[in-house]
């Protein structure tokens, strides 16, 4: 019997609950509701909003426990599984912990059970894409890849295709790491500043969840760590196996780093190599060479040099990164959905050479918007703002010392349509407009997907 195997003849006459519906938890349940598993189905929300989903999930066997007392029937189960967005230190949760429920999530379950080697990437930014690289790369290299976590697939649910020799490839947020209690073979932390703080306690929750992701590697696993974030290297004191680093600035013992010609090189010890020149990297921007040097520090000995050169010169980058839509009257659209936070949208602005029109707004995370005011003010011509963020982040911009609407104008939306039909307006041939919402979604939407598709859908249906 495998380990796979004996997961499930352990838990076949338990009850199962998950709570919240979505990318992770709905493949799951369809996994186990196929394997005639008790399950309970617990949303907030109603069965109306719930529609053709509660539907399909009543159809195949599922009890559901919907509307506002829906995590009454948790108490009921023997196990739990939340999903990424639900709080791990819900009081419903510790309840049900000291109740001797067992609570666990689909990321924590594939990491007992994975019978392939484990990459697993995090950081405040640029974890999309690294993850992305590192997939490449290493099905470049011949590997059969598996890309999940917090990137948009559960992994669980194919977990019985899954070989020794594959490789996955997986994204985690602070809310997937807070809970684990198991480290991948490989693991890089890309760089952690403030996020999130809306839900995560304090900042130093925050930083001991992505601290999860290093804290029970074994002596045999490899540790990146972003050298020239002071968060980020100060873990270094608890790696056990081996510590490599990644820097544009430095040049670390062991690890990756940029060169004064512009290569990007590994280094161990003595011996360097050169992988690749930075006027090669397909996508645009240093944040990017960042991203770059991290993946190389992770794949070097697991992929030919050769592979992560060709990956650099073709791989195009990930939807709503700096993804770029279309072209109007001279005018170019940019899709940068995925820059929450304001690191991530300094990163974007750098990546172009000229002043922007930017969409920027959403739900807040009780994030500090002040550092946006300098690079708002010497990147940005005019600021189109929207969501419960639009009130902060016009007061950090308009706060900075040398601010002027001349210099730089804020126009305020209601909607993303208003945001996009405004730009187009005083847009001028040679213009580029971007949403860069240095904000969550949800307030307007469901994530950060759902609000790149939707203004993507309004550019392009632009006249």
């Amino acid at each position: 019997m495998t380990k796979v195997q004996r997961f499930f003849d352990d838990i076949k006459n338990k009850k199962i609950a998950f709570i919240g519906t979505g990318v992770t938890n709905n493949d799951l349940i369809r996994m186990f509701l196929k394997k005639g598993l008790d399950v309970t189905v617990c949303d907030r929300k109603s069965r109306e909003a719930m529609g053709e989903l509660a539907d399909e999930f009543e159809s195949k066997g599922a009890k559901l426990s919907l509307g506002e007392e829906y995590i009454g029937a948790i108490y009921r189960c023997d196990v739990v599984f939340r999903a990424p967005g639900v709080y791990y230190h819900l009081p419903e949760l510790e309840k049900a912990r000291e109740m001797g429920i067992a609570v666990t999530s689909e990321m924590e379950v594939f990491f007992d059970l994975c019978p392939c080697k484990i990459y697993a990437v995090t950081g405040t930014d640029g974890k999309t894409t690294t993850t992305t690289i590192i997939s490449e790369i290493l099905a470049r290299s011949g590997k059969t890849v598996h890309k999940g976590g917090n990137i948009g697939r559960a992994l669980l649910p194919i977990i019985e295709e899954i070989s020794e020799d594959d490789a996955a490839v997986v994204e985690l947020s602070s809310f997937q790491l807070i809970s684990m209690r198991k480290s991948p073979d490989v693991a890089v932390i890309t760089n952690i500043y403030p996020d999130h703080l809306n839900v995560h306690r304090s900042m130093e929750e925050y930083i001991g969840a992505k601290k999860n992701l290093i804290l029970h590697q074994n002596a045999f696993s490899r540790t990146v760590l972003n050298m020239d974030n002071a968060d980020t290297n100060s873990l270094s004191e608890y790696v056990r196996g081996s510590l490599y680093k990644f820097s544009r600035l430095n040049v670390p013992e062991r690890g990756s780093y940029l060169d004064g010609e512009g290569w990007l090189c590994f280094k161990d010890g003595e011996k360097t190599e050169r992988i690749v020149h930075k006027s090669e990297i397909k996508i645009p921007g240093m944040h990017n060479v960042e991203n770059y040097l991290a993946a190389i520090s992770v794949v070097h000995g697991d992929a030919p040099n050769e592979c992560i050169a060709e990956t650099a010169r073709e791989f195009g980058g990930v939807e709503h990164r700096i993804e770029f839509v279309r072209e109007l009257d001279g005018v170019r659209y940019y899709n940068d959905s995925i820059a929450t936070s304001p690191v991530s949208v300094i990163a974007g602005l750098n990546s172009f050479e000229q002043r922007l029109i930017v969409i920027a707004g959403g739900s807040d995370k009780k994030l500090d918007y002040n550092t946006l005011a300098e690079p708002i003010n010497k990147r940005v011509k005019t600021l189109i703002l929207l969501g419960a963020t639009a009130d902060k982040i016009e007061a950090a911009v308009r706060g900075y010392k040398d601010y002027s609407e001349e210099n730089c104008r804020i126009i305020r939306a209601k909607t993303m349509e208003e945001a996009v039909e405004t730009a187009q307006k005083i847009a001028v041939s040679g213009d580029v407009v971007t949403l860069s919402p240095a904000s969550a979604s949800f307030d307007l939407y469901k994530n950060f997907e759902e609000r790149g598709k939707h203004y993507k859908s309004i550019v392009n249906d632009l006249k």
